[in-house]
């Protein structure tokens, strides 16, 4: 008989936050742990994309990177409402204090750490990330993993996405949660 879920489990009380640098999986795992969870799935990215009627990059080259923090933050506040479901946020969203606070405090937020190498692979087959533009993917890659990993090592859950299918990622979220 397969495992069911219960709403009464702790871990799926609350959202569930996935934090991360770029090219970690969060909305590609996400979609999936969301699925499997019998949750539904919001991308904060695509979420602030529809509130503002921009692409991000078209905020960032606008209205600059603090704007855009700002908005993001009032984004993930909504989709923060208690109610259980898999959250997808930025790279930076948990860097940043007041959001990072409120994902911590209002979620369970978890970290999906990768390797360098892994990120460059899948941040290359994508466009629109701002902070990458005219730079070398492997040299931003791993100045915001100085920086940001030890922010991001705050969630109180930390899972390695690794160059494996994506549902073993999604494996081991569950096995982290006990599900």
């Amino acid at each position: 008989m397969p495992h069911t879920l219960h709403s009464s489990h702790a871990a799926l009380r609350r959202p569930i936050v996935l934090v991360g640098l770029m090219g970690s999986g969060k909305s590609t795992v996400g979609r999936r742990l969301a699925s499997r969870l019998h949750l539904p799935f919001v991308d904060a990215d695509h979420e602030i994309e529809v509130a503002a009627g921009l692409s991000i990059p078209e905020i960032f080259e606008r209205f600059g990177e603090a704007e855009f923090r700002s908005g993001e933050r009032r984004v993930i506040q909504r989709l923060i409402d208690g109610s259980p479901k898999v959250v997808a946020t930025g790279g930076g969203a948990f860097m940043q204090d007041e959001t990072r606070k409120l994902i911590l405090d209002k979620a369970t937020a978890i970290w999906l750490d990768a390797d360098i190498e892994v990120l460059v692979d899948r941040v290359g087959r994508r466009d629109g990330r701002p902070l990458l533009k005219d730079r070398d993917p492997r040299e931003v890659l791993s100045e915001l993993a100085a920086i940001r990993n030890p922010v991001y090592a705050l969630a109180p859950i930390r899972v390695r996405s690794q160059p494996l299918p994506h549902d073993a990622t999604v494996d081991a979220i569950m096995r982290a949660l006990k599900l």
